[in-house]
């Protein structure tokens, strides 16, 4: 059975969807918004909803052209998880939280208390954070290199981990006749010592109800894959190319196996922006209709924050050059780069294949051919599942749902009815032993 996300931006992942006149006014922070495209989700049976986060807008030089775009607004994404999870029953909920700007204790208690109140459907995908734009926020001119960001990232999440773990799943006794509210031997301090953090712990909230929150990571850059493999149990992707997707899986699943993980215990889930219609020239039509809205400054602006290379002094017309890796979303700039020299396009052409879904791929076609499509891939061995990106909401949502969902189902693809009520059961993930309760079940064993 694949495995489907659904990655919510406000008013949809079309860059220019916001210019749409189906689109919702304030959709980035129209609570019942977000209601209604959950109860879409979990209509649709998806396993979760992914709410991603940058903590800074444009470049404080750049305000003209970025006023064009939607991302200078948008919520701090747990928070309104939080309150979604208490208006559905099975669908899960995971959010970005950056590793390079706030602290290890702070993200384990945040994301152990979203997994409480959802009754155990919380996942946390890990970044270090790339836009420019971040680092005058937190007091610092500039991010510091890739590898020590990295380098932190992994730290990061050793800590975070090992926050979740402190306390052993019936350490709280709540023995009311004796006034023993938790069992002193089944807390455990964390003592981390490292590089970049020193955390005494035990977390502040007893151990969450599927063991531990959910690890997403979604790097691709070599220090991405590494830490996917480390420590991700799903893995979103940016991905063009049918073998190219495949490789990447392979090279993720290698790479686990070095630290003792099975490929099982990954879900790898590249990006699909689908435009979807009973007939193809429907779903073109929807396509370049959205297309239309694209405003050439903007498609320029992002293609170049894409690449990593200014290209508003180019000819749009002329070819697209090349550009050395810069340290930034390097996995999405090799895509994008790599798609215009195969296909031989120019900088507008780039643009408007790239911008519009931020360098996802890009589906156009009826249900069966969507359908067609994801089949391939997950046969192959491409992908576990797809992280769905409705260019407009509601509309392109509801069309996912009503139309390719039933198609999946029909196939045997896609699940009909959920497998569980946690996140982790729904991806088909082991509950995480705790390494403190394993010891003291060894030790009583010998």
């Amino acid at each position: 059975m694949m495995k489907l996300g659904l990655f919510v931006q406000g008013g949809g992942h079309h860059v220019a969807a916001w210019r749409h006149p189906s689109t919702p006014r304030n959709a980035s922070v129209n609570f019942r918004h977000f209601v209604n495209l959950a109860q879409i989700a979990e209509r649709g049976r998806f396993d979760m909803m992914f709410l991603a986060d940058t903590i800074g807008t444009f470049g404080p030089d750049d305000p003209e052209v970025w006023r064009r775009g939607c991302a200078a607004s948008r919520p701090e994404p747990v928070t309104i998880l939080s309150a979604l999870s208490a208006v559905t029953t099975h669908l899960g909920f995971v959010a970005t939280f950056s590793t390079t700007f706030i602290e290890p204790f702070y993200v384990a208690r945040q994301y152990a208390s979203l997994d409480y109140i959802s009754g155990g459907r919380a996942g946390w995908n890990l970044v270090t954070s790339a836009a420019p734009s971040e680092p005058p926020n937190f007091g610092a001119a500039k991010h510091v290199p890739a590898a020590v960001r990295y380098a932190r990232a992994a730290e990061f999440a050793k800590v975070v981990l090992g926050l979740w773990n402190t306390w052993e799943d019936d350490a709280f006794v709540e023995d009311k006749e004796s006034g023993i509210f938790f069992d002193k031997e089944k807390m455990h301090y964390l003592n981390h010592k490292g590089g970049f953090f020193d955390v005494r712990g035990p977390l502040t909230i007893r151990r969450s109800p599927q063991g531990r929150p959910v690890l997403v990571q979604a790097g691709q850059s070599e220090q991405g894959r590494e830490l996917a493999a480390e420590t991700a149990e799903v893995v979103f992707t940016v991905q063009q190319d049918m073998d190219a997707a495949r490789a990447f899986r392979t090279d993720v699943h290698a790479r686990a196996r070095k630290y003792g993980r099975e490929a099982s215990s990954i879900k790898v889930m590249p990006g699909l922006v689908p435009f979807v219609a009973k007939t193809r020239a429907e779903a073109q039509a929807k396509f370049d209709e959205l297309q239309a809205l694209i405003h050439p400054e903007l498609g320029l602006r992002v293609v170049s924050d894409m690449v990593g290379l200014d290209l508003r002094g180019y000819d749009p017309d002329s070819p697209m050059p090349d550009a050395p890796p810069n340290g930034m979303q390097e996995g999405r700039q090799r895509v994008v780069l790599d798609m215009a020299k195969k296909e031989g396009l120019t900088i507008r052409q780039t643009y408007e294949r790239a911008v519009g879904a931020r360098g996802h791929r890009i589906l156009i076609g009826t249900p069966q051919e969507i359908a067609d499509n994801m089949e391939a891939w997950v046969k192959a061995g491409a992908a576990d599942g797809f992280n769905i990106m409705p260019p407009m909401f509601p509309a392109s949502l509801v069309d996912f749902v009503d139309m390719v969902i039933p198609e999946l189902q029909r196939r045997g693809l896609f699940r009909k009815e959920y497998e569980g009520t946690t996140l982790r059961e729904n991806l088909g993930l082991p509950f995480p032993v705790n390494p403190h309760a394993a010891e003291r079940a060894s030790k009583a064993a010998e």
